[in-house]
């Protein structure tokens, strides 16, 4: 316990330095694409809420886009403060969802991912469909930009660096209070329901309820990253939250994995890393991250986070040579003849 709290309090003002320092060595086009990484690591965060109880919902980037476009409507039309847009808009995502998931909440598997996607284009197409209020397929423009202070000079949060310590404040707070929640009693009540429903059922779980609940707040904090992406492009489109999006979420979490808190955020971060590496190869970069998946379900089922179980066995393989003992995957020990155990059989 006291080694794995020295690392923590190491590891933690390290990153800190890091996450202050970063956007001062960067261009400010890695600055952009640094507070649309922190965006993704809300969305993905927030996704893996849901996953936990068994159900992957292809509705959450629709939900990210309930978010986006009540905060265009609250900021742009009705003239409210980003401060209290913020909190409003992710309650508007979480009204939504509430909407569909009862009857969501019904299905399971392959009928919870079909119909949950149906949900969420079926909201994507009133926004294409409605010109007012929703400005059809041009969306909505002229989203305001965040003031610290209504009324008060303060930072320019329309330039890159402003934003990207209000998207990394806004992050770490929302980071904050989902990892609270996946170690808590309602976290490990989720995780009971995915490993065994039907138990989880016989001691008296509303395990309806307790899914209803994971879909509700992950959709909440979906929003908030939406909010954070709308205030940023400075618009909201229909077409930012089609099927390809979705798409690149689910290889986001595949590729890191479900199993821990980190697993999504891992992936995402690593999959971010790697298209900027494949600036070049754009238009081949949709090929090589279906190969990349592929790969990952066929030889790293858990993704990246399920890396180090996977090479625990071959770490305990070694062989103490002073000893002439050769120990196995399993730690099984075979017995081999060293230089002192001959000396001692007087050979």
């Amino acid at each position: 316990m006291r080694r794995n709290d020295s690392k923590w309090s190491v590891g933690f003002p390290v990153l800190a330095v890091i996450l202050v320092v970063l956007p001062f060595i960067v261009s400010e086009y890695h600055v952009d694409v640094i507070i649309m990484l922190l965006i993704n690591v809300v969305l993905v965060a927030s996704f893996r809420l849901i996953t936990t109880t068994g159900g992957w919902s292809l509705a959450h980037i629709p939900m990210m886009g309930t978010g986006a476009y009540a905060t265009a409507l609250l900021t742009a039309g009705l003239g409210m403060p980003f401060w209290l847009s913020l909190p409003l808009a992710g309650l508007a995502a979480g009204l939504v969802s509430l909407m569909i998931s009862y009857p969501l909440a019904r299905t399971k598997g392959f009928a919870f991912f079909v119909a949950s996607f149906a949900a969420g284009e079926a909201f994507r197409l009133c926004w294409m469909r409605f010109k007012v209020p929703f400005g059809g397929h041009k969306g909505l423009t002229n989203i305001p930009v965040p003031e610290l202070i209504p009324g008060v000079v303060g930072p320019d949060f329309g330039e890159a660096i402003p934003y990207y310590f209000l998207a990394l404040g806004v992050t770490l707070v929302c980071l904050a209070i989902m990892y609270r929640l996946d170690r808590s009693r309602i976290g490990d009540t989720w995780k009971a329901i995915d490993s065994h429903e039907d138990l989880a059922k016989s001691v008296g779980i509303n395990v309806t309820m307790y899914r209803i609940l994971a879909f509700v707040i992950g959709s909440f904090f979906a929003g908030i990253a939406g909010v954070l992406l709308a205030h940023r492009l400075w618009a909201v489109v229909p077409a930012q939250f089609g099927f390809v999006t979705t798409l690149y979420l689910l290889v986001w979490v595949v590729f890191g994995g479900t199993r821990t808190f980190s697993g999504p955020i891992i992936g995402v971060v690593a999959l971010t890393i790697l298209r900027e590496f494949l600036k070049p190869l754009l238009e081949w970069v949709p090929l090589i991250f279906g190969t990349i998946i592929i790969l990952t379900l066929i030889f790293l089922p858990g993704g990246l986070e399920g890396l180090p179980r996977r090479l625990a066995p071959l770490m305990r393989f070694r062989i103490v040579w002073g000893e002439g003992v050769e120990k196995s995957p399993e730690g099984m020990e075979t017995e081999s003849s060293s230089r002192g155990e001959l000396k001692e059989a007087g050979v």
